[in-house]
């Protein structure tokens, strides 16, 4: 964070930013489908190469437009999750198997995209004893084989605290390390499955140790019972952990058994948190209602450069 930059520097009154209420989607919300020749010829490769993409599975609302464009998040190692975070939409269970041979298909499938930024998370597999670090940091490496002018960035889960299996996917050299707190601290523990608040921070931090030059990105979603303040007090423990970027979005329930949408936040108070973020020593934020970790994600990497570059000279 910046020295001298307070909290409650041009941060309005919270007490209204508190009340939950519950009301319909609004029209910021509604997305225009888009199912051209590039959607369907991206989804006709992805199930050739039998991968899976969080695009689908976690239900993205910009798929349509990700997709429309070439691009997709690759989840690796399954589609089955170990966890069973209250906000998510892919499956849980116990994965029966390990695909040694998914890096390679991921890096043929970036390839045939032609992409220039790609993204791979996955999805928590608890039962491997280091997390399927392996598995990211194979995948990193083949896509740097195939695609040498291609930058990666990883969207990590928290490896249950194994930093060991942190190293490793560290070690790799990952063009940009993500791993999301998802929301805020007093929020943590109902919100998401197994993963804790301090632990992501310590992760965080930890990977900023390991490779200093490689940038660290977290992601918030509004919506499940926070305040406005608290989000920022959760992007002031980001900075204190050496977070570079940072991205907000709204909360968006996939079904009728996942957690409830408390709130909609309006576009202005969404560009009010991309201001302070930036005051407090973000090289970049993305925040607005439909953003998600990887949305736009190329995009980010080049305005944090640029904002790096500045903040240097």
């Amino acid at each position: 964070m910046k020295p001298g930059f307070s909290i409650q520097e041009g941060l309005p009154v919270a007490s209204e930013r508190s009340k939950v209420t519950r009301e319909r989607k609004p029209e910021w919300l509604k997305v225009k489908l888009s199912t051209n020749e590039n959607y369907q010829e991206l989804k006709k490769m992805m199930r050739s190469k039998t991968l899976h993409t969080v695009c689908e599975e976690a239900r993205c609302p910009n798929i349509y437009e990700c997709w429309a464009n070439r691009t997709a998040t690759f989840m690796i190692l399954g589609d089955i999750c170990t966890r069973a975070c209250r906000f998510c939409a892919v499956k849980t269970g116990l994965p029966t198997e390990l695909d040694l041979a998914e890096p390679e298909r991921v890096a043929e499938a970036v390839e045939q995209m032609g992409v220039r930024h790609a993204v791979v998370t996955s999805v928590a597999r608890d039962d491997l004893q280091d997390g399927g670090a392996a598995i990211f940091a194979a995948t990193i490496r083949a896509i740097r084989k195939r695609n040498p002018f291609t930058s990666v960035e990883v969207l990590i889960p928290d490896f249950m605290g194994n930093w060991e299996a942190l190293k490793t996917v560290m070690d790799a050299k990952p063009d940009i390390l993500n791993h999301n707190i998802e929301t805020v601290k007093r929020r943590s523990d109902r919100v998401r499955s197994k993963a804790k608040y301090p632990r992501s921070l310590e992760l965080l931090k930890r990977a900023k140790e390991m490779q200093p030059q490689i940038p660290t990105k977290s992601s918030i979603m509004v919506g499940v019972g926070e305040t406005f303040a608290e989000v920022v007090e959760a992007m002031q423990d980001l900075r204190a952990h050496d977070v570079d970027i940072v991205t907000i979005g709204q909360y968006l329930q996939p079904t009728k058994k996942h957690l409830k949408i408390e709130r909609y936040y309006t576009p202005d108070e969404f560009a009010e948190w991309k201001e302070i973020g930036l005051k407090m020593g973000f090289s970049h934020v993305e925040s607005g209602p439909l953003v998600r970790s990887s949305y736009h994600a190329h995009e980010q990497v080049q305005s944090a450069q640029k904002n790096e570059q500045k903040m240097a000279q």
